[in-house]
């Protein structure tokens, strides 16, 4: 199924923030389907909201005196709590799925239990690890930041194009809830980004950092292709989670 665009940009702001996010701004996370996968052209948006609280830790930790080290890390503790570990946790599931699953129904049976078993465990601490030591080796505060907001708008800019690629692997669950959303909108969504990208890093970098994300999108699609025939929730987090990553190590190479 298809979804409209939901312009009005405030009310697509607010349901993706909702959802994306623990920023207390009223609302759950039970949403209409039709009416979340209408939001995803402002995903990078949310991810830039993401990524200043980010900035804002290490940028904290830089004037107090912290190592460049130690302000990565609470750079990337602010944002684990900005979204409530939301990819984290995604790419946990589908690395726990993919990693000890021996057949596709298994593997989806994996990643809905709530359990993290040890592909989940390395993957966080790769997630987490790889981060930290691209935003300490970059140490100028102004990099960093500008690193941050840029990675996390890519991140969640490279969440609908997958859902307009793939189907959903299940009938049931937040992804099939969503729909598939148009092809039109997930462009949308991936120029912003691109905007955001180009802005906080200048063109050449941004569109490295473009290039990178993309690739790295494709690979994670075809991977869940390949293991589950389709996207779910668990896959979109996990694409947020890697393309950040990627993303992040394109920008130290400038």
């Amino acid at each position: 199924m298809s979804s409209r665009i939901e312009r009005n940009p405030l009310t697509a702001l607010r349901t993706a923030t909702i959802f994306l996010t623990r920023f207390p701004i009223g609302g759950n996370n039970s949403h209409d389907g039709i009416a979340l996968s209408a939001t995803l052209w402002v995903f990078p948006v949310v991810g830039v909201l993401v990524g200043l609280c980010g900035a804002f830790a290490y940028y904290l930790g830089d004037v107090v005196g912290l190592p460049p080290a130690l302000s990565a890390i609470a750079a990337v503790a602010a944002m684990y709590i900005a979204t409530g570990g939301l990819h984290e946790d995604g790419l946990a599931d589908c690395a726990d799925g993919f990693g000890g699953g021996s057949s596709r129904e298994r593997k989806l049976a994996i990643m809905r239990d709530s359990r993290v078993g040890s592909y989940g465990v390395a993957a966080m601490i790769f997630s987490v690890l790889a981060r930290v030591s691209v935003l300490g080796s970059l140490v100028d505060p102004a990099t960093v930041c500008a690193a941050l907001v840029a990675s996390a708008a890519l991140s969640r800019g490279a969440m609908g194009p997958v859902m307009a690629m793939l189907p959903a692997a299940r009938d049931d669950g937040l992804s099939a809830a969503a729909g598939r959303p148009n092809m039109g909108q997930t462009l949308v969504g991936a120029a912003i980004a691109f905007v955001v990208a180009w802005f906080a890093l200048g063109f050449g970098v941004a569109l490295l950092a473009l290039f990178v994300s993309v690739v790295t999108m494709l690979f994670v699609a075809a991977l869940a292709q390949k293991q589950i025939s389709g996207q779910t929730g668990d896959v979109l987090g996990a694409v947020a989670q890697v393309v950040e990553i990627v993303a992040l190590a394109a920008i130290s190479v400038r």
